[in-house]
């Protein structure tokens, strides 16, 4: 039976692809997705059969955090619950800083990840409400 001992690796690959995406470069942030991989939030669902595509959803956030001065972004995990030996299920907030250090915003994020032999990978991000995902009010 899995436990959260075991999927420490999976928090940790996502608590990597944070330091990754805090760089603004696709080239090291994408890494960390699974490929195919499936993203939803409020503009609607969309499914990435290469990195190539995924790039083309997060270029626009990417400019748009850019213009607002973000600096870094990190995850506060609120429930990790093991599915599989292959698939954990993350919920959480992105918390996101600018240049600065003030807290620009605060995003509810969930990850499906997939145990791949390359690591932990992001099969599904869910971005939805803080008190989304259900996360208990703040």
């Amino acid at each position: 039976m899995p436990t959260a001992m075991n999927q420490e690796p999976a928090v940790t690959a996502l608590k990597d692809y944070y330091a990754a995406f805090s760089t603004l470069d696709a080239q090291q942030y994408l890494s960390y997705f699974h490929e195919p991989s499936l993203l939803m939030g409020p503009q609607g669902v969309f499914a990435a059969t290469t990195r190539a595509l995924l790039m083309t959803v997060f270029a626009p956030a990417v400019e748009t955090l850019r213009a607002k001065g973000f600096g870094r972004s990190e995850l506060s995990v609120r429930d990790l619950k093991s599915l599989s030996a292959t698939a954990t299920l993350v919920t959480g907030v992105a918390i996101r800083y600018k240049i600065d250090g003030t807290e620009l915003e605060r995003v509810g994020v969930t990850y499906v990840l997939h145990k791949t032999d390359s690591g932990w990978k992001i099969a599904v991000l869910i971005l939805h409400d803080v008190n989304g995902g259900g996360l208990p009010p703040r």
